[in-house]
């Protein structure tokens, strides 16, 4: 066995357990999809998992910087990926970190940093953190992270208190959630000895008196029923009243899903029960190539009243017209549909876009980004390179590799900030293709996504000096104290070339724009930001996001 100190991380999800008890292939489904990006996040952090049990993840860090920001990596990634469901399906994490000494034995690891980091896991928000003490005297000054200190915890099988901090987690508009600290129950003290005759002969007089009253008052109401009621108004609605709308606690038990919920994960609708969103236009229909556009326009709106027509986010889609009834319509259209996805091997479900003339998708249009979708900038526009692809893990840049690389054009890749990404493949043109990935990578990811690759080219700036970690956005960046932030957009709205970002301990950001390579915007990033700051460090490049190399 061998002894060592080490930054613990320890995860796992909150309310796994219902959520499998009301639908267990899909939990288990979405579980895999998570732990890839939490797994890849790990990884990418220098971090090592020597454990995991269901939804649990235990993992090991050469320091306790790396698991934080980890760990705040893997928590805003999986926010932006539970926009995609209602507040009662969404999967979130509760992760724990400490540093403690612990025995390594056939890869596993052992002793209390083990047990520590897991009960501080407990302690922490739904989708939030919680560290120890010595975590967080290692990061405060390092980190530009929030905390909140909730003092010492008594947990469960460790002898002592552990003192721990709340990370205070990003909201959507930057500014900084104050974390809700359970109270813990007073202790009472226990009363002496002597005191125990009293605190009897109290209780028994107190009883006494108790059953008095309440005989007295029983004799009275049985006296006041026996008499005729007198007749008055009453202020509570009768039986036959109107009934009411629904107390504020009913209203609560009906979840309504967020906008630009993912149609990938939505359930293939009943033909019977698909709600009417509007006329329908062919031109507003998201997924789909120009050729069915115009058969849309054409043959579909010319055609009588009993006819469907079917799509999926992977653009498969299937129609029928001039059918005996409408039901026969939307089965005949979900049927086809959902035949030439199975035969494609795509994963996602065909539900029905439009019956007769009225539009019944439910999902609404995918999430954009504004235009232009891409543009062509020679100073950072370079050859496409699958191993150079960003946020993806290796299998899936072997499947880039294998299908996009060869592919016909027009072609392009479109990218989530979770990882998801969705590539188009022989469009009519590179605006076809870049729109038709947008839309399906949105739908996916339910968050907008950013065109990477066009035909043979990345059309982002791709950083070869750093690792990209993922997307950057300069409004809510932790890293980039409040104040600056608003400043950081605008300096940036329209920098065409290369552009980098750096911030000291402060969070003061150093800006360097419109450069030629990537080196010189990184020197200026940092030589800007020594100006207002101290121990700056670069953490975008362009788009993304990015860290040391390991």
């Amino acid at each position: 066995m061998k002894r060592k100190i080490a930054a613990i991380f320890a995860a796992d999800i909150a309310g796994y357990s219902r959520l499998v008890a009301e639908d267990e292939e899909e939990t288990l489904r979405r579980l895999a999809s998570y732990r890839e990006v939490v797994d890849d996040f790990i990884a990418k952090a220098g971090g090592r998992i020597f454990n995991t049990a269901g939804d649990a993840v235990l993992a090991e860090f050469p320091s306790a910087v790396d698991a934080v920001r980890c760990a705040i990596d893997i928590q805003e990634s999986l926010r932006t990926r539970n926009m995609a469901y209602p507040p009662s399906r969404q999967m979130s994490f509760r992760i724990g970190i400490t540093i403690g000494d612990v025995v390594e034995r056939d890869g596993d690891l052992l002793g209390d940093g083990v047990n520590i980091a897991a009960r501080l896991e407990g302690l922490a928000e739904v989708g939030g953190i919680c560290v120890s003490r010595a975590v967080h005297e290692q990061v405060a000054n390092k980190l530009s992270v929030h905390f909140a200190d909730i003092g010492a915890q008594e947990v469960k099988n460790i002898p002592t208190p552990v003192h721990a901090y709340m990370v205070a987690m990003r909201r959507e508009d930057g500014s900084y959630s104050k974390p809700q600290l359970k109270k813990a129950a007073a202790k009472v003290a226990a009363a002496p000895v002597w005191m125990w005759p009293l605190v009897v002969a109290v209780v028994a007089i107190v009883g006494i008196v108790v059953t008095g009253f309440l005989y007295n008052t029983k004799l009275k109401q049985t006296a006041t029923a026996a008499s005729p009621p007198a007749v008055t108004p009453s202020a509570a609605p009768s039986a036959s009243a109107v009934p009411t709308s629904p107390t504020p606690t009913e209203v609560a038990k009906a979840p309504t899903a967020p906008p630009n919920a993912s149609a990938a994960m939505a359930p293939m609708p009943s033909p019977s029960a698909s709600p009417v969103v509007g006329k329908f236009a062919a031109d507003s229909v998201p997924f789909i190539n120009e050729r069915v556009r115009n058969f849309l326009a054409g043959d579909y709106s010319a055609a009588g009243d009993y006819k469907a027509f079917a799509l999926n986010v992977g653009g498969f889609t299937g129609s029928a017209l001039n059918q005996p009834n409408e039901e026969a319509a939307r089965s005949m259209a979900l049927e086809q549909c959902q035949k030439r996805a199975d035969a494609a091997q795509s994963p996602r479900r065909c539900e029905l876009y439009v019956v007769g003339n009225n539009v019944v998708y439910s999902h609404g249009k995918p999430p954009m980004p504004p235009a232009p979708y891409f543009r062509h900038d020679a100073t950072t526009e370079r050859a496409f390179a699958s191993k150079d692809f960003p946020i993806v893990r290796a299998p899936q840049k072997v499947r880039l590799e294998n299908m996009f690389v060869p592919a016909a054009k027009s072609r392009s890749i479109a990218l989530g900030p979770g990882g998801q990404y969705f590539m188009v493949l022989g469009a009519s043109s590179a605006d076809d293709a870049a729109r038709r990935s947008l839309e399906s990578c949105g739908a996916i990811a339910g968050v907008a996504c950013l065109v990477v690759a066009i035909d043979d080219n990345f059309v982002v700036p791709i950083p070869t000096l750093f690792r990209i970690t993922g997307f950057f956005n300069a409004a809510s960046n932790a890293s980039i104290v409040a104040d600056a932030r608003g400043e950081v957009v605008r300096k940036l709205t329209d920098a065409t070339g290369w552009n980098a970002i750096a911030v000291g301990t402060a969070g003061r950001p150093g800006l360097g724009l419109k450069a030629a390579d990537e080196q010189t915007a990184v020197t200026s990033a940092l030589a800007d930001c020594a100006k207002r700051d101290s121990d700056c460090h670069v953490i975008a490049i362009g788009p993304f996001t990015v860290g040391p190399i390991n």
